[in-house]
């Protein structure tokens, strides 16, 4: 067997010359805009380990396992820490989205090393010399923005190896700062940014004024996705002054090794992993929850929001806002009601999901659009909020949309996607559906970008593999392509194609179902979505539903058949009702009863 270097990542301080064998943890190491560089490279590459999916599901019952058990000891120590008596809720509010998303990524870090190290010859290892305090997060959006950064993982990398002992580490003395991806920035100006930005402002000063109307028992909304005006019409009829509270803002805290100089009861660990993640849960907890903690406490105390909310309300401030998390995890110690509504798609389909299994357990109402869980009565069917009140027009003679996404080259939370190295797959079934497009539907054809590029070079890599086809770069929003489209492709399991059935869009869906696994009780209404040829599972079988009905899209899309499996489907996943504000309101009263 050939001695290899190891190299964890895409710095090219930390590659030797072009004709030292090399092995590649992956394939987040090697940039298409390098590729002239790690193409004449003696290489190898560790094949991903979740590319085997039933070890994939495997290891999610065993992160869930260990995440209760992290969460209890971690909630236990913080509350010695802060000298706190919280409860175990307040806690799994507050930081038990960073503990599972960071738990579930350093497993993944972690296994791909060992893999790497047990199956091939590795003499060394060259690493950046990382200060760990440039990768601590300070709250839930900073550590958002470190996952995906390629300085972080090499951090992360470094803090196992460390660990496993088990090769020869040298240490590069190079200074690099950690990247955001600005490739949205060039929307900033937009007439619809800029829109935004004008109705968040007039927001803010109305809650301004409206904060001095405040009744400390009633209900609280923030980033509810509802539209204004149900919004608006839900508060009236709840007996309240309408407001829209916003987001609040942080100051930022250091880092103070004395306060997380402690390890979460390693005596307790069942394998080798779950002692590394014990270890390195305080060094990476963000530093709001410890360092800030206090100051945090003081912010939430000075807020001008309603001391004891009959409820409170909101599609995704449970996620990344921490100064709502932690009010809200107080507020629900004292009796108030958390319902929080779903905010996109993937819910209630794919197979496994973290995020959907986490508001389901804080949530006293979880509101979907329209499907049901078996064994959790918390899950309360509504409708999709993202088309309330909403209208959309297709064009019978425009053109062709496909809509695709972009994913971190790293591994992230987890659920029903692909991961990682795997999204090179998910793009080569984009390139497969538009060579299988005749010519003349190629020039129809207008291909939307994600916004974030994620140093995918997305654009070049179409440029590359189909050039002539036209590009949008998500800058253009979404509801003014679909006016000038015929046909809507949706290519992933996520919030678009649920809005345009719903909208009643000629919609053509496909991906793979080895990666967008399907749970049990949404394959059936998926296979019936099959059989009228709007869900494909082969990009080309997608490709030929297009050329085939393009030329009467109208007759096709209003048959008889496809209205009805249409109107079937979108009943479970992505319901519209009549009086959203009454039906909203009787959810709300049977939760505040319970």
């Amino acid at each position: 067997m050939v001695e290899r270097i190891l190299i964890t990542s895409l710095f090219e301080e930390t590659w030797p010359n072009d004709k030292t064998p090399v092995l590649f943890l992956g394939e987040w190491c090697r940039l298409h805009a390098r590729k002239a560089r790690w193409l004449k490279m003696n290489a190898e590459v560790v094949p991903y380990h979740w590319d085997d999916r039933k070890k994939y599901h495997t290891d999610f019952l065993y992160l869930e396992k260990l995440y209760e058990k992290l969460l209890a000891d971690l909630s236990e120590k913080l509350n010695q820490v802060h000298n706190t008596k919280h409860n175990s809720r307040y806690w799994r509010i507050l930081i038990g989205p960073w503990l599972g998303y960071f738990v579930q990524m350093l497993f993944d870090r972690w296994f791909m090393l060992e893999k790497a190290l047990s199956e091939y010859e590795v003499s060394k290892i060259y690493v950046l010399d990382t200060s760990i305090e440039k990768v601590i997060p300070f709250d839930m959006t900073h550590f958002q923005e470190l996952f995906v950064d390629d300085l972080w993982n090499e951090a992360i990398y470094h803090g196992i190896l460390k660990r496993l002992s088990r090769i020869q580490i040298i240490i590069i003395n190079k200074e690099h700062q950690s990247e955001k991806d600005h490739s949205a920035n060039i929307s900033r100006l937009q007439p619809s940014v800029l829109r935004d930005r004008f109705k968040t402002g007039v927001v803010k000063t109305l809650n301004r004024i409206l904060g001095c109307f405040v009744r400390q028992s009633e209900s609280f909304f923030i980033s509810s996705y509802l539209p204004a005006k149900t919004a608006f019409q839900l508060q009236w009829k709840l007996g309240q002054i309408p407001k829209f509270w916003t987001r609040v803002p942080l100051s930022k805290t250091g880092t103070e090794w004395s306060v997380r100089n402690f390890t979460i009861a390693t005596n307790v660990c069942e394998d080798a992993f779950e002692r590394i993640a014990r270890e390195m849960v305080s060094e990476h907890i963000p530093t709001l929850y410890l360092e800030g903690y206090k100051s945090l406490i003081e912010k939430i105390r000075a807020l001008p929001w309603p001391q004891n909310p009959r409820f409170i309300f909101t599609a995704n401030s449970y996620n990344f806002d921490d100064v709502f998390k932690a009010w809200a995890g107080d507020k629900t110690e004292k009796g108030s009601k958390l319902i929080i509504t779903q905010h996109g798609g993937n819910y209630g389909t794919t197979a496994v999901s973290f995020t959907e299994d986490h508001q389901i357990a804080i949530a006293d109402s979880f509101i979907s659009w329209g499907w049901e869980k078996k064994n959790e009565p918390v899950v309360k069917p509504f409708a999709n909020v993202l088309v309330i009140d909403r209208k959309q027009k297709w064009n019978n003679s425009g053109n062709l949309l496909l809509v695709t996404m972009a994913l971190p080259r790293y591994s992230y939370h987890l659920y029903s996607l692909p991961l990682s190295s795997q999204y090179l797959g998910y793009l080569e079934d984009q390139f497969r559906f538009v060579r299988a497009l005749p010519n003349f539907l190629q020039e129809k054809l207008l291909v939307r970008l994600f916004s974030q590029d994620l140093k995918w070079s997305l654009k070049q890599r179409w440029q590359d593999n189909l050039p002539g086809i036209e590009l949008e770069e998500g800058i253009e929003p979404m509801p003014s392509l679909i006016n000038n489209s015929r046909i809507f492709v949706s290519t992933y399991n996520s919030t678009t194609f649920l809005e345009t059935l719903s909208l009643n869009i000629p919609t053509i869906i496909y991906w793979n179902p080895k990666h967008w696994e399907l749970r049990k009780e949404a394959i059936p209404y998926f296979d019936q979505l099959k059989a009228v040829g709007i869900f494909h599972e082969t990009p080309e079988s997608a490709a030929l539903k297009v050329a085939e009905v393009w030329d009467n899209v109208t007759a096709w899309w209003y048959l008889p058949e496809i209205q009805e499996t249409r109107t079937e489907f979108c009943s479970k996943y992505s319901r519209t009702v009549k009086n959203p504000v009454k039906q909203l309101l009787n959810i709300l009263q049977e939760t505040q009863n319970t």
